[in-house]
């Protein structure tokens, strides 16, 4: 397998490809891609991240990329719903259990999927991150099962601190999930 350099080395060519926006397989179906790694090195992909967001940033870059960080998403949430503040008091009193409980009803898919909505603008490149952040309250396949019905055409590359075989995801390298997924991998 690549080095991790040498695989984030390919992302900026594989976006400036037509047909990275023209869509894949038989029907043109939607882009939707994993860009999976080891959670070790978060913060290199971060950085690339931000290099890649630079790279696009120009009027005659041919892409416009928007990032939509789900860790950023859900403080901004739980800042609108007024109930920032009392998640700490409530896991302290309550204990992590009610916690969780608690903010898988308002970490709910629909509203990460309307903010994305709202936000998308002109943008004909999404970037997910902070998956590994938000986790276990927000579920990645949740918000990929759904984001079809948003996004329309436009790819979406999921930046995942796992591994991702074309099937499934497994967040850490531990966490399993066995839904479906139909994304491609970005590099191999």
């Amino acid at each position: 397998m690549a080095t991790l350099n040498a695989r984030l080395d390919k992302i900026i060519p594989k976006i400036r490809e037509d047909k990275f926006l023209a869509g894949r397989g038989l029907g043109n179906e939607i882009s939707f891609y994993v860009f999976d790694y080891d959670p070790k090195d978060e913060l290199a992909v971060r950085d690339h991240i931000e290099y890649i967001k630079k790279e696009f940033s120009g009027e005659y870059s041919g892409r416009k990329i928007a990032e939509f960080d789900l860790y950023k998403m859900l403080i901004e949430i739980l800042k609108e719903k007024n109930i920032f503040d009392r998640v700490f008091d409530m896991e302290q009193r309550q204990g992590k259990d009610a916690l969780f409980k608690a903010m898988t009803t308002f970490a709910k898919p629909e509203i990460f999927l309307s903010k994305i909505r709202e936000q998308l603008n002109d943008h004909d490149v999404i970037f997910l991150t902070g998956v590994g952040k938000v986790y276990p309250f927000v579920r990645s396949h949740s918000i990929l099962n759904n984001l079809q019905e948003v996004v329309d055409k436009t790819p979406v590359i999921m930046f995942f601190p796992g591994k991702y075989d074309g099937q499934s995801l497994q967040l850490f390298g531990k966490f399993k999930d066995d839904n479906y997924y139909r994304a491609f991998r970005l590099v191999d």
